[in-house]
């Protein structure tokens, strides 16, 4: 009687342990967001962070993917994010400057000379301090991503000049930054969400719009745009994002890996973006677009360094100064 107790005793206690050894490792599912398709350069950020963390964790973090703005526009993600509702997100600067205007800074429109430059800045001093900012609004920044540098498409007419895109109504980001030079260079910027752009562009609400090669290329512009102009004038940085509420939950060894999956997301958009850059504007052609490549970059530099005054007041000449002297 006593040999059967203590083998029922010492069963119990093993399925005990087991169930908190269970518990305590359960899977964790994480909701992230991104404006894209999975197949994006978005989609190719949540792959890889979602890979880094199932092989660094053990498989303890899924990742749950809701592209497509399933979630909502970048505005309501991150409000999410900073409520705890989303977990995780790939995001455009566009509607991070709402919420951290210091970041504006990297979209100033013609400051970066390629593609080097900006990455050199955003993983040196300048960038890596940027990144400090976020939890003073309720996001945790994890590392920069890419998009590449924003271009012009358009229903109207080619643009090779700044006198071609005088008039032209095209959908910008929420994004102040940007809005003061398309002024001064007479666009009609209209604010708009990206979930109603393809929208606005099928029924000719506006003319026209602005994205990097491979946000056109993955999002299929060429259905609606019947012209691009490689203009180039700004660099598009993205960011990985967790919700503190995740964050601040993990132990401080789940950060460190957090971080490193982060940074493996930016690389994979960095890779999306190399390959796209070589690849991607011939695709466009393929598929009908009109693609002007020698635009006058010169003469849209020299109407936007005419307002660089008052970035200086926003963001300090000092600091912009040292982003154009990095070598």
């Amino acid at each position: 009687m006593k040999k059967n107790w203590f083998k029922k005793t010492l069963f119990s206690c093993a399925v005990i342990a087991s169930m908190a050894s269970t518990s305590a490792f359960a899977e964790q599912s994480l909701k992230m967001a991104y404006a894209l398709a999975k197949d994006s350069h978005y989609g190719a950020a949540a792959n890889a962070f979602e890979k880094s963390l199932a092989e660094s964790t053990n498989g303890k973090f899924k990742i749950e993917h809701f592209a497509n703005s399933a979630l909502g526009g970048e505005r309501e993600v991150i409000e999410g994010l900073q409520l705890g509702t989303v977990d995780a997100a790939v995001l455009s600067t566009g509607a991070i400057l709402n919420f951290v205007p210091q970041a504006g800074v990297f979209d100033i429109p013609f400051l970066f000379r390629d593609l080097a430059h900006a990455r050199k800045v955003l993983d040196g001093q300048i960038g890596q301090d940027m990144l400090k900012e976020f939890p003073k609004r309720g996001l945790v920044a994890l590392a920069w991503g890419e998009q590449g540098f924003r271009h012009l498409t358009n229903n109207k007419h080619a643009v090779k000049e700044p006198a071609d895109a005088k008039g032209l109504k095209i959908r910008t980001t929420e994004n102040p930054v940007h809005l003061l030079a398309f002024k001064q260079l007479g666009i009609l910027a209209t604010p708009m969400a990206w979930p109603e752009v393809q929208t606005a562009l099928q029924q000719g609400t506006i003319d026209g719009q602005e994205n990097p090669t491979s946000v056109i290329v993955s999002a299929k512009l060429n259905q609606q745009q019947k012209f691009m102009s490689l203009t180039g004038h700004v660099y598009a940085p993205a960011v990985i994002i967790v919700s503190p509420s995740v964050y601040d939950s993990l132990s401080d060894d789940e950060k460190a890996k957090f971080v490193e999956a982060g940074k493996k997301a930016g690389q994979a958009m960095r890779d999306f973006v190399d390959n796209v850059e070589k690849s991607g504007v011939q695709t466009l052609k393929d598929a009908g677009m009109q693609v002007t490549e020698d635009v006058d970059r010169d003469a849209f530099a020299k109407i936007v360094k005419e307002v660089y005054p008052e970035y200086y007041k926003q963001f300090s000449k000092e600091l912009i100064d040292s982003i154009e002297n990095t070598k």
